[in-house]
């Protein structure tokens, strides 16, 4: 028997505008193929509290130009204890939830 992920799911107060947030100009964010887990978000009134115990982690090709662009769409840079040595920058998106970004890969992705 084999098994691999899905989808994520992220709760929110309000998915549609969140989910567009995430995806630009597109609420189902997922590879063309389906072969990579998509994300999902799920109507949730539940408040956010604390940090999140599963976070996304993205890689761009420039890290620098993706952060600024992200805070240009809303998003904020948040202290969850870095010591100012990462490689990555946390942000959080309009509703709070962490992801980082991270340093451009050694021979791609």
């Amino acid at each position: 028997m084999t098994v691999r992920l899905f989808s994520i799911v992220v709760d929110s107060h309000d998915p549609a505008t969140l989910g567009h947030w995430w995806a630009d100009d597109e609420v189902v964010i997922t590879t063309p193929d389906e072969r990579n887990p998509g994300i999902v978000f799920g109507k949730s009134d539940d408040a956010k509290v604390g940090k999140n115990r599963l976070h996304l982690d993205l890689a761009p090709d420039d890290r620098d130009a993706e952060v600024e662009r992200l805070e240009r769409l809303g998003a904020r840079r948040v202290d969850i204890g870095q010591t100012g040595d990462e490689t990555w920058v946390v942000l959080a998106d309009p509703e709070g939830n962490e992801f980082c970004v991270l340093r451009a890969r050694d021979g791609g992705m």
